[in-house]
Parts: C-alpha cells; sequence; structure tokens
C-alpha cells in the first residue's frame, strides 16, 4: 500500500479537471515503480523522493509537467524542452510515454540515486533576469514599515517569488488578495513559499 501525502491529494484535487487523471496516473505509476517512494510537497508542488530527489509533478493553467532531477543523466537529447520537465506541455495522458517508458525513466532515476550519483551542475544564466517589483506592491509595502524592512533585507530570488505571484494575477480582485496576504507574510519575515520550505 502506498504512502500518500495528504498536500498531494489536496493539489491534485485544486487542479483544473484536465490536470487531475494526469496527475493521478503519474501518481501511481511512480508509486508502481518505486514502492519505497516518499511523497512531499516542495516548491508548492508535489516531488517524490527515492533516497533523496527523484521526480516532481505540476500542474498549470492549460497544461501539466513532469520533471526529473536528473533528467541530463537519465534522456539528453530525448528531452523535450517546451515546458518544466522533459516531456513538454502534458494536455492529457496521451501526451505522456506509454506506461512502459515512464516506467523506465523512473527505475534509471531510482539507479542514479542508489549509485549516489550527483546531478549535473547546471549552468548559471549568463546575465540575471532583471527583478521588477509592481508599484501596487511597492506602495503597499511602503505603508508598512516591517513589511518594507523585510523586503529590503530578501534576496532578489526572494522578491521575484512575491513579484511574480502578484503580477501573476489573473483578476484586480485575486491582485489585491495578494497583495494583502504578501504584504501580511512579509512583515513577518516570511518567503513567498514559507510553508514549504521545511519539507
Amino acid at each position: 500500500m502506498p504512502t500518500l501525502d495528504p498536500r498531494v491529494d489536496a493539489y491534485i484535487a485544486k487542479s483544473a479537471d484536465f490536470a487531475q487523471p494526469i496527475l493521478e496516473h503519474l501518481r501511481a505509476v511512480v508509486h508502481a515503480a518505486c514502492p519505497d517512494v516518499e511523497e512531499t510537497m516542495k516548491w508548492s508542488f508535489p516531488h517524490f523522493m527515492y533516497k533523496g530527489m527523484m521526480c516532481s509533478m505540476a500542474s498549470f493553467k492549460a497544461h501539466c509537467a513532469l520533471n526529473f532531477w536528473k533528467a541530463e543523466l537519465l534522456m539528453a537529447e530525448e528531452a523535450n524542452r517546451e515546458a518544466m520537465g522533459q516531456f513538454g506541455r502534458i494536455a492529457s495522458v496521451k501526451d505522456l510515454p506509454p506506461k512502459k517508458a515512464l516506467t523506465g525513466y523512473i527505475k534509471k532515476a531510482m539507479k542514479l540515486n542508489d549509485d549516489g550519483i550527483a546531478a549535473p551542475a547546471r549552468a548559471k544564466p549568463a546575465e540575471p533576469r532583471e527583478l521588477a517589483i509592481p508599484d501596487d506592491l511597492a506602495a503597499a509595502l511602503r505603508e508598512v514599515p516591517a513589511a518594507h524592512k523585510h523586503f529590503e533585507a530578501f534576496s532578489p530570488s526572494k522578491k521575484r517569488d512575491y513579484a511574480e505571484w502578484i503580477a501573476e494575477a489573473k483578476t484586480e480582485a485575486t491582485r489585491t488578495r495578494r497583495r494583502e496576504q504578501a504584504v501580511e507574510w512579509i512583515a513577518e519575515g516570511k518567503a513567498r513559499n514559507w510553508k514549504y520550505e521545511k519539507c
């Protein structure tokens, strides 16, 4: 009987209708191929651990993604790099490789972890991405001195996490709600994904 993390259940339940059968399928294949796998949440999406990081899955507005932690060693040129992960934009179970092929990748990933082989170092981008703080977030932070102080002390990546979260809001109501939540968390010195940092 596989050990399931209720946070992963919740993630799947909150995903779009098209995504749920994809995520359930991926989860089942991983557990079948690797009975000792452990589920957790990192960076707000499900990860599968086996003697370290093995793979993860995520759902987005119109597609899902499957990502192997040591993909460069598993598949090299076979990887589809159109989206996060190595299998492109997965919009249905039919977009995935057959179960046998997926199982093969999982077994290879397990072997790499069994053998203690580290993931290749990823080259850093030549130029860091520009950090653009939305004006409304900047103004809201100035209204709360504790939040402004903490935000100024954050690393660029922590600032970017909040900035992108606000900027990606689809409606003004969502943007306002996210901005208010952001200011509250920042005033407490919390990073955007503070809930999962100890996973």
